[in-house]
């Protein structure tokens, strides 16, 4: 399970910016993933419980955004979604493999106090 050492990282990053900002605790943490970054938004969770376990973030609420797969044609010149990742314009029907977001992982915010 990947996840886990995926919220390892987001830990050792938290804690870094709470303890440069002097917080003395985490209560929120905001991450994006993409819905094409091969993560869990579950096993995340899950990770996160036992991750921030013993540490100035234990029960900080965990939120995510998922981001979508957006893809731009070539054909089409214009930007597409796609949920599942599937690469085929809607519109033309053309194969794009210019992908715009969706592979994400990012720690976008803490709230400390």
């Amino acid at each position: 399970m990947h996840e886990l050492s995926l919220m390892e990282a987001v830990r050792d990053q938290a804690l870094v910016a709470a303890r440069a900002e002097g917080a003395s605790r985490i209560t929120a943490i905001s991450l994006r993933i993409g819905s094409l970054a091969g993560v869990e938004p579950e096993a995340l969770r899950y990770a996160h419980t036992v991750v921030m376990a013993g540490t100035i973030a234990s029960g900080a609420e965990l939120r995510i955004e998922v981001v979508i797969a957006s893809f731009f044609c070539e054909s089409c010149q214009q930007g597409f979604d796609s949920e599942q990742g599937d690469c085929l314009c809607f519109r033309c029907g053309s194969f794009s493999c210019r992908l715009l977001q969706g592979r994400e992982l990012e720690l976008t915010s803490l709230e400390l106090s």
